[in-house]
């Protein structure tokens, strides 16, 4: 079953049209990875599932529930079941590692803090930064301070979790060890949409890839076949590319 269904979806920058009749089913554990030029519409795709992009026309279902992206209480329900992780990390300077991973739950999801603590405390130790719950964002790496973002995320108790470039605005050093972290959820069988140009790290944990350009989905197929036998010429091209820069 469909756990995420988009039809005919478009959505606009102001006048710049973004998204183009997107069509899109994400089955329950399926892992998702958007590849394509800068500019191709990824990244809009992820924060227009959030709510941070208002669809112009075309319809968004979650869990056989159909999203009204214009509703407060769609948006509510919506950002209840799936959480983003952007590049930049936004944690909060005055505040320690732990209190950053707790604070939505509590202020947010009015949750009871003992027990937001404990959960807290199990992710950081999953993303392996169990040792630095007392540490504040500017003690840590980039790598580290990603890892914060994502265990945060995940402290919301997300069905689905979006990944914007995450490993972008690392030093290629600090890049493996969130693509690990990455990995760990993966294997749990967590939902996940991931925008990334870390292509072998793409290859190897997606369950299908999609090809975007220029706002519209040009390919979607498994891995093996978008990186080394895709249907499209424009596909191919983009993928020659990719892996001849490598």
């Amino acid at each position: 079953m469909s756990q995420i269904e988009i039809k005919s979806l478009n959505a606009y920058y102001d006048k710049l049209h973004v998204l183009k009749d997107i069509n899109l089913n994400v089955e329950k554990g399926e892992i998702l990875s958007l590849i394509g030029p800068s500019g191709s519409g990824k990244s809009s795709l992820l924060k227009m599932l959030v709510g941070l992009l208002t669809p112009k026309s075309g319809e968004v279902t979650l869990n056989n529930n159909q999203v009204n992206y214009t509703n407060k209480t769609d948006l509510r329900k919506i950002r209840e079941q799936i959480a983003i992780v952007f590049q930049q990390y936004n944690l909060f300077q005055n505040m320690n590692v732990l209190k950053n991973v707790c604070i939505a739950p509590t202020k947010i999801q009015k949750r009871n803090q003992k027990e937001v603590e404990d959960q807290a405390v199990s992710l950081l130790e999953k993303v392996g930064l169990k040792d630095k719950l007392k540490s504040y964002p500017d003690e840590l790496s980039g790598g580290q301070q990603q890892r914060v973002a994502i265990a945060r995320a995940l402290c919301l108790n997300p069905e689905i979790l979006l990944l914007d470039e995450v490993t972008s605005a690392l030093d290629p050093e600090l890049v493996q060890e969130v693509l690990d972290a990455i990995r760990i959820l993966a294997a749990e069988g967590m939902t996940m949409l991931i925008v990334s140009h870390e292509m072998s790290f793409v290859k190897e944990v997606s369950s299908r890839v999609v090809f975007m350009d220029n706002g519209s989905i040009i390919e979607i197929n498994e891995p093996k076949i978008i990186f080394e036998n895709p249907k499209e010429k424009r596909t191919l091209d983009f993928v020659s590319k990719i892996l001849k820069d490598k």
